[in-house]
């Protein structure tokens, strides 16, 4: 496969290093993705959802045992509770663990909403 002047391949190569800032090496993806993220206004919904998979660890195994961190939107952490008595307690402690959360992340979460689960 030739590769020279007058080839597609070479031209698409040279298009590309005009648009870097002469001096500047290419971006990377992470830091172009990031600035997308940011710029759609995005991102904070993104890192929201690392509240699913920190949930367990910020509340400890007996909470966990008895729910289940189920969404995020818009700020607002949903998490199904096994039973009523428990989602009467964790209610009593809503700003504990919002607390503990907040403080395990890199955002913040700013409601919580536990709902009973239809498994019971």
């Amino acid at each position: 496969m030739h590769d020279g002047p007058g080839s597609s391949f070479g031209a698409r190569r040279s298009r590309r290093r005009t648009r870097t800032v002469k001096g500047e090496g290419p971006e990377k993806v992470g830091d172009l993705l990031g600035a997308i993220l940011d710029e759609a206004g995005i991102r904070a919904d993104l890192d929201r959802q690392s509240a699913l998979s920190q949930w367990e660890r910020s509340v400890g195994p007996k909470i966990a045992a008895v729910s289940r961190a189920r969404s995020v939107a818009d700020g607002t952490l949903v998490v199904e509770v096994r039973s009523s008595a428990w989602l009467m307690e964790l209610n009593m402690m809503k700003g504990e663990i919002l607390g503990r959360l907040n403080r395990d992340l890199d955002t913040e979460v700013e409601r919580l909403v536990f709902v009973l689960s239809p498994e019971g």
